[in-house]
């Protein structure tokens, strides 16, 4: 890669005011890191999806950057400046003179910070999963949504031009022509669905470029940076098409029990379990894409094929229900299955914890007060929950249903839920020694449960009736597959 011959002056400028001499570059950037300050020079390049060559461009996306990245993360972005000519003729940063370039400044970051850096050193755990859900959830319920938007129209030209990419990358000219049938047939059958979710205000102008290498910890917590700035079409898609492509990336180089907890986290934090409707579709070309994006630079783009071609495959769907006592390890066992059943990246959990704290308002690990346990709180959050599993499974999405269903009515709502769905059902039911589940519960800690021990023993001398379900034992370990 190289800086065009016509911005070597300012590439000179921002090195020696950062040290950087060199700089990290991309096709579309070189990005010049200093101990205190980072300057983004972008590239004057005409690359097809993009132009960068006239100033005034490059200023306005610029300017767009900076917009776009700051409310994510104060202070990480700090400012555009123009690069004008000083009093003796050299070039300098700021001035009232004629712009000659412009550049985005930022904070300095950690390599070692970004997201697929974590991840590459195996430190992107559970806890930071859920940080990484949150992030996303929050940016994506601050944006407005887009009406009149065809967004259908866009994702089919995105797959065309997704396919002739990947033949111009060199990747199998039958597999590419096979996916873009198949993805092209997904899509007008999702076509209803997908108007429907526009209607509803999912389009907004969203990040477009969601992957962990554009996540990065910024004072302890993720934030996406780097947003796509170049291409409003592009980044105006449905908030679920945008998380794909970090669900693509967690799935692929991190593991699907890390894309499956994210995709539940986000689902918890913003109640769009509907989006499970266009996610083998978005899955799918957020990994065509990327296959040939890589194959373009010289490097293996097969797997990422291999993931686009599968994600329209989807397995036929189920919904198993998880029941028993508090402490008896619904959610824990329900995280373990989900990312082994159904559809990329597995499972989706609908606890009845987190949707009791999502109607009232508060986060999860937020602990409600007694009236929120109300027969008529608990009855709004089974009916919730009902009508969650049915419609994910409608959408041939294979669904866990985490609750404790001590009562025969709510086992019955399950089963129904599954049957108007018309896909199998399976529940299960956990049960393990008092003196066990009175040690669980006294152990937890940030949990979206707020079952005590009074709570516990109050549950336990309920009679639940009959049982059918499948009752396992969780005394000791359990197998990893239902």
């Amino acid at each position: 890669m190289s800086i065009p011959a016509g911005q070597q002056e300012a590439a000179t400028l921002l090195s020696r005011l950062t040290g950087d001499a060199a700089p990290v570059e991309t096709h579309i950037s070189a990005v010049f890191v200093g101990p205190d300050r980072v300057f983004k020079l972008k590239k004057a390049v005409a690359l097809g999806f993009l132009d960068f060559t006239r100033l005034e461009d490059r200023e306005r996306y610029c300017r767009r950057e900076l917009a776009l990245n700051a409310p994510a993360a104060p202070d990480l972005y700090r400012a555009v400046h123009p690069l004008t000519r000083s009093p003796d003729g050299t070039l300098r940063l700021g001035g009232n003179g004629a712009a000659e370039e412009w550049a985005v400044e930022m904070a300095p970051l950690p390599p070692g910070d970004f997201l697929d850096a974590v991840a590459a050193r195996g430190a992107l755990g559970p806890a930071l999963q859920d940080a990484l859900a949150d992030a996303v959830a929050a940016q994506h319920a601050s944006l407005p949504p887009v009406a009149g938007w065809d967004a259908n129209g866009a994702l089919r030209d995105v797959i065309t031009g997704a396919a002739a990419a990947a033949h111009e990358a060199g990747l199998p000219p039958a597999r590419s022509d096979a996916w873009a049938a198949m993805a092209l047939a997904r899509l007008d059958a999702l076509a209803p669905a997908l108007a429907a979710r526009a209607e509803a205000g999912f389009v907004r102008r969203c990040h477009g470029d969601l992957h962990l290498g554009n996540l990065v910890l910024w004072r302890g917590r993720p934030v996406p940076f780097d947003a796509l700035e170049f291409d409003e079409a592009l980044a105006t898609v449905d908030t679920g098409y945008d998380l794909a492509f970090l669900l693509a990336d967690l799935d692929l180089n991190v593991g699907r029990p890390a894309a499956n907890r994210v995709l539940n986290r986000y689902v918890a934090r913003c109640d769009d379990a509907g989006l499970v409707v266009g996610l083998p579709l978005w899955l799918s070309l957020r990994s065509l894409i990327r296959a040939h994006v890589l194959q373009r630079v010289g490097r293996d783009g097969l797997p990422w094929l291999a993931a686009a071609e599968a994600a329209l495959r989807p397995p036929p769907p189920r919904v198993v229900a998880v029941g028993g006592l508090p402490g008896s390890g619904k959610s824990f066992w329900a995280r373990r299955w989900a990312p082994g059943l159904g559809a990329a990246p597995g499972a989706l959990v609908l606890r009845s914890d987190e949707i009791r704290k999502r109607q009232h308002g508060v986060a999860p690990e937020v602990r409600l007060p007694a009236k929120a346990y109300s027969a008529a709180a608990s009855e709004a959050a089974y009916a919730a929950l009902f009508a969650g599993a049915e419609a994910a499974a409608r959408a041939d999405h294979c669904v866990i249903a985490d609750a404790a269903f001590l009562e025969p009515a709510q086992r019955a709502g399950i089963a129904a839920a599954a049957a108007r769905a018309g896909v199998p059902f399976q529940g299960i039911w956990l049960e393990a020694p008092m003196p066990l589940l009175r040690e669980r519960i006294a152990a937890r800690r940030g949990d979206a449960s707020d079952a005590d021990l009074a709570v516990l023993e109050q549950a336990a001398r309920l009679d639940p009736g009959p049982l059918d379900w499948r009752r396992l034992d969780v005394t000791a370990a359990m197998p990893n597959e239902i």
